[in-house]
């Protein structure tokens, strides 16, 4: 009688409270604000970088591209230590590598200095990454996309309120200094937040939730399964194709701003005035991370495809306008706002629909797996800057990406929805 009392009350203390799980996703959120910078900040520096050493820009930007692979290609490794050992010691190397990097941009000055320092800051940003994104998927099996985006919405407004600050510091201080503060402040937040995440023990969520617009799997995969799956493969060439014109945005923000010669005119939107660069930059910072909760919410109740379909429809238009109204300051502003808006939900739908997919048991290994796709995707930025400067002028980066997302659109509408429910179908073991 007693062991059965006992049992009982084990399986009661067993399932934790929501309270318990919004904390564990507002300590995700938190870390992943701390990591934005080192990926959404990086445009500030690049003028005054190529000032100072005279580099010419596509070199430069080599560095941005190396960040982003190192922080994606290695998510799968970080998030199979993640699914083993638990978030806390990958999160607190993270930190600490993160570090490193801006410390080592404060001192470089080659070209290869730089590559390093970037690597090492990706290496670290993107073991942050895929473990909060990760254990959100875990804590919330029944509001996934909604807990993947308020975690990814971290890293893009991660940035937003030190933008100002960012260009400041550089202006005041010099781009060194603020690569040091900026990076040593972070990197020890993130740390400290380390030791206060945990990974949910079985029965501690709830079950998934039946929704007929959503096709969940009751099979986990293991991820060697997952990289044998087609369907694998065509989430990823779609995440590549949308990711390249979101980043070739983010990289060149300033630059394409300063050759449409609109950068620092002031701009009066809402009551604030500020730069059209300075503008855009903190409004696209705020509404990439706003998309990502907000569709993340739309697709628990209509489907990922569906919302892919309408978010990818949007960004392709986007950019297309933005490509043709752009050289207005207040049009540059606005549209470099939408197409963000349009872009960072990418971050929440992808990781949701490949745990819906493939299970949640190996989620951050799996998931990490898909976010390769952005490193992938990285890898155009440079030859975005190489067909800008052969041309002189943006127009042919613009249609290849608005392009891109159009055919995105049509693909998750037309071929991965139907795929994907004859895959969840045959999973049901």
């Amino acid at each position: 009688m007693t062991d059965m009392v006992q049992t009982s009350t084990a399986a009661a203390a067993a399932r934790v409270s929501d309270t318990y799980r919004w904390a564990q996703l507002a300590i995700g959120v938190a870390a992943m604000v701390m990591i934005a910078n080192y990926q959404y900040g990086w445009t500030f520096f690049v003028p005054d970088i190529q000032k100072t050493f005279g580099w010419d820009r596509a070199s430069i930007q080599w560095a941005f591209t190396l960040f982003v692979l190192f922080e994606t290609w290695l998510v799968p490794v970080e998030g199979w230590f993640v699914d083993k050992y638990g978030p806390r010691i990958v999160v607190l190397v993270g930190g600490v590598l993160c570090a490193i990097g801006w410390a080592i941009n404060a001192q470089a000055t080659t070209l290869n200095g730089y590559y390093l320092g970037m690597i090492i800051a990706g290496i670290g940003a993107g073991g942050v990454y895929g473990t909060c994104v990760g254990n959100a998927l875990k804590w919330f099996p029944d509001k996934r996309g909604l807990a993947a985006g308020i975690t990814a919405a971290g890293f893009g407004a991660g940035s937003a309120l030190t933008v100002a600050p960012i260009q400041a510091m550089i202006k005041d201080s010099g781009f060194q200094t603020t690569f040091l503060y900026f990076g040593l402040g972070q990197g020890l937040i993130i740390c400290v937040l380390a030791f206060f995440l945990l990974a949910p023990k079985a029965g501690q969520v709830p079950n998934v939730v039946a929704n007929a617009a959503l096709l969940q799997t009751r099979r986990n995969y293991q991820p060697t399964e997952v990289l044998r799956q087609p369907i694998f493969w065509l989430m990823y060439f779609m995440f590549v194709i949308v990711g390249a014109g979101g980043l070739m945005v983010t990289a060149n923000l300033k630059p394409i701003a300063v050759d449409w010669k609109v950068d620092a005119v002031p701009v009066t939107l809402v009551g604030m005035t500020m730069t059209a660069v300075t503008f855009a930059a903190t409004i696209d910072r705020v509404l990439n991370g706003l998309t990502r909760p907000f569709f993340g919410w739309i697709s628990d109740m209509i489907g990922r495809e569906n919302t892919m379909f309408v978010a990818f429809g949007m960004e392709g238009f986007g950019i297309w306008m933005l490509y043709l109204w752009g050289h207005d300051p207040i049009w540059f502003v606005i549209l470099s706002g939408f197409v963000f808006f349009a872009w960072g939900e990418i971050y929440s739908l992808f990781p949701s629909t490949c745990t819906d997919t493939f299970g949640a048991k190996f989620a951050t290994t799996n998931a990490g797996l898909l976010y390769t796709a952005k490193g992938t995707a990285a890898l155009l930025v440079p030859l975005a800057n190489y067909v800008q400067q052969s041309s002189g002028h943006w127009d042919n980066v613009f249609i290849l990406a608005a392009g891109a997302n159009i055919l995105a659109s049509l693909l998750a509408l037309l071929v991965l929805k139907p795929w994907r429910k004859v895959v969840v179908a045959q999973s049901t073991i």
